[in-house]
């Protein structure tokens, strides 16, 4: 049986709470009449960034969607990915969006129209300096449906055309639609989502941005699991540490299609290294929230962006990157909830 924990957090979907295994095959985008749907989640987390954009869409058919972050004036990006199952597209140094979506690497797809859409928004037009760049993401999140429905380039083009300025929508909507952490064993994962936190210290402000689908279990800031790696008969989540140490020998097999993306932006004005630097600094933090991290097959990609507003001062980009990375502990948490 469900805690109570568990039971709130899905109140308002009649799914369980914890991931079945599903049946290879079902029905694909070209067996369906499928049309872009809103992708709300349960709340938004509002932040205080000019210029940036955020929206979201989904398949309820799948369930399975995407999100989007635009920033018309463009942004310089630092891009840290890491694991052994990293599903990306562009990688671009310079982005004016980023897509995030589900579908593996078929999702991949949805990059593509938030690309298409911004074409159309610049009347067609293809000088070099026109060019609108588009880097995008992907969880498989096949694990926790019966269908083979992908976010796909209409997909991409709605939630683009969705997105509004200084709100991030959290929970299982867009990219983390069907999202699950703690799959030790995934007959105990359960259902994350995406989620957001934003953090102001003098004029320095900071978004982080992450849609949970790990391996690894969610960690709060007392050590306690919080999501994922749920054992029913013992009515209690516990660390995958002690899964696994008990399994040494067993030879059980691991978890396939799983990933962690994060897109983080601050108004810094950093160099080229220091916002790679930053950038990992903050992926690395991670793994505090959610363990284990980085594994082999986790895809997790972070998305590091600047719009070079202010000057850090103060501080070195070492301690930007202390104050962002429990800001990313806030949106891993925020995910969670």
């Amino acid at each position: 049986m469900r805690d109570d924990a568990v039971r709130d957090a899905v109140s308002a979907d009649p799914r369980p709470a914890t991931p079945s295994e599903f049946a290879p095959g079902g029905p694909r985008n070209a067996d369906l009449p499928l049309t872009p749907q809103p992708s709300p989640g349960r709340a938004s987390v509002a932040f205080d960034l000019p210029g940036v954009f955020v929206g979201t869409a989904e398949y309820g058919e799948g369930p399975t969607g995407c999100t989007v972050v635009h920033l018309p004036a463009g942004a310089r990006t630092a891009v840290d990915a890491r694991g052994g199952a990293v599903g990306m597209s562009g990688g671009y140094d310079f982005n004016h969006a980023i897509c995030l979506a589900g579908g593996s690497v078929y999702g991949l797809a949805a990059a593509a129209g938030v690309s298409d859409e911004l074409l159309a928004r610049r009347d067609n037009r293809t000088k070099w300096d026109e060019l609108q760049l588009v880097s995008g993401a992907v969880i498989y999140d096949f694990s926790c449906r019966d269908t083979a429905v992908y976010p796909d380039a209409e997909l991409g083009r709605a939630a683009l055309r969705n997105a509004v300025e200084g709100a991030f929508p959290v929970g299982r909507c867009g990219a983390g639609r069907t999202a699950s952490a703690g799959k030790v064993d995934f007959g105990r994962a359960e259902f994350a989502g995406q989620g957001a936190a934003f953090g102001t210290f003098g004029e320095a402000k900071v978004l982080v941005a992450t849609v949970v689908n790990s391996v690894g279990a969610v960690i709060d800031r007392q050590g306690r699991v919080v999501r994922g790696n749920y054992h029913a008969d013992l009515g209690e989540r516990r660390h995958p540490s002690a899964d696994y140490a008990a399994a040494i020998g067993d030879g059980a097999p691991s978890v396939m299609g799983n990933t962690t993306l994060t897109v983080m932006i601050t108004n810094v004005r950093l160099t080229d290294v220091e916002l790679l630097q930053v950038g990992r600094q903050v992926h690395s933090s991670m793994h505090r929230g959610i363990q284990p991290f980085h594994t082999l097959t986790d895809g997790d990609t972070m998305f590091a962006m600047t719009t070079d507003e202010v000057e850090l001062t103060g501080v070195k980009p070492t301690g930007l990157g202390t104050l962002a990375s429990e800001v990313a502990w806030d949106a891993i948490l925020s995910a969670a909830e």
